[in-house]
């Protein structure tokens, strides 16, 4: 079981992460975390291209080290690139230090700048975060598609993605194989249902 949408008590409870964007603008940020995988990181770039739309993905340092060529086409594209760690992994079942050094690990094989980190799974020890550099962000989310779960039907997924979206909200994706049948379906749904109500989709700034 999980919840579409981020309770306002979760995020009081994190105020040091991101939750949404502030502003008063017509503006979402759409988020897509796991990839790069190829095809599925693919399918997103061109739906995305299609509707003018810009992304950040989170990617997983294993998979930039496993498909390079589909990790360029994501920079090719000018989408901003976020920290994933590089084994998916959930801090907390994990060591400060063992943690701490698999974000490093991620950070030098994207070899760019950036300051955007999310944990994987939206777990992260207290004592973790803290000792992350202070120009690092971590960013969670405002709105979770679902699409990574096979009791989730699509209809459902977008029905829900497009019900608890409002400006400034940060949605999460996943361009994975777990999630590609959802997501697959309510990608370009969601994307053209908003720029029906003329949306501009928005990276986030990794610096």
């Amino acid at each position: 079981m999980f919840l579409h949408y981020s309770p306002f008590w979760l995020k009081a409870l994190y105020p040091r992460y991101t939750w949404h964007i502030p502003t008063t603008e017509k503006e979402i940020f759409l988020t897509f975390d796991d990839g790069p995988i190829p095809d599925i990181t693919e399918f997103v770039l061109d739906t995305l291209k299609q509707f003018e739309a810009k992304a950040t993905f989170f990617c997983i340092g294993d998979n930039v080290k496993k498909h390079p060529l589909v990790f360029s086409k994501i920079l090719d594209h000018d989408h901003s690139i976020g920290n994933h760690t590089f084994n998916h992994m959930n801090g907390w079942k994990s060591d400060d230090d063992e943690y701490l050094a698999n974000i490093a690990l991620c950070e030098k094989q994207l070899d760019l700048e950036t300051n955007l980190f999310r944990p994987p799974y939206g777990r992260m020890k207290k004592s973790q975060w803290r000792q992350l550099p202070g120009t690092k962000e971590i960013i969670m989310w405002d709105v979770l598609s679902g699409d990574f779960s096979a009791a989730v039907k699509p209809e459902i997924c977008l029905a829900k993605t497009i019900k608890y979206a409002r400006p400034g909200s940060i949605i999460l994706f996943h361009d994975s194989l777990k999630a590609a049948k959802n997501m697959q379906y309510t990608l370009p749904r969601f994307l053209e249902h908003f720029s029906g109500k003329d949306y501009h989709f928005k990276a986030l700034p990794m610096r």
